[in-house]
């Protein structure tokens, strides 16, 4: 018998590993069908890149960020999904 697990609400994992060099994977869930766009900011808040704008089924997920291009540093990740907004810090050391 197959269960599937179907969270009950929205939430932005800690990215791991953290600090990372050069790629770490960020887990999210989402509790029903949802629109979700994920973003990179440096500490001076620009964007750096987008890293997932698609629509999604309820379910957790888990996506990989390559920083290979990116300068050592903190970086922030955000989350938008619904009317669900997250943001976490994570570390590249190079």
């Amino acid at each position: 018998v197959e269960v599937e697990f179907v969270p009950n609400e929205f939430e932005l994992s800690q990215n791991y590993p953290n600090p990372f060099n050069p790629t770490t994977k960020i887990r999210y869930q989402l509790p029903n069908e949802s629109k979700v766009v994920i973003k990179v900011y440096n500490i001076l808040g620009s964007e750096v890149m987008e890293l997932l704008s698609e629509q999604k089924e309820a379910g957790i997920y888990e996506v990989e960020f390559k920083a290979d291009n990116l300068s050592s540093g903190t970086y922030i990740y955000k989350i938008n999904a619904e009317n669900f907004t997250a943001t976490r810090k994570m570390t590249l050391l190079k």
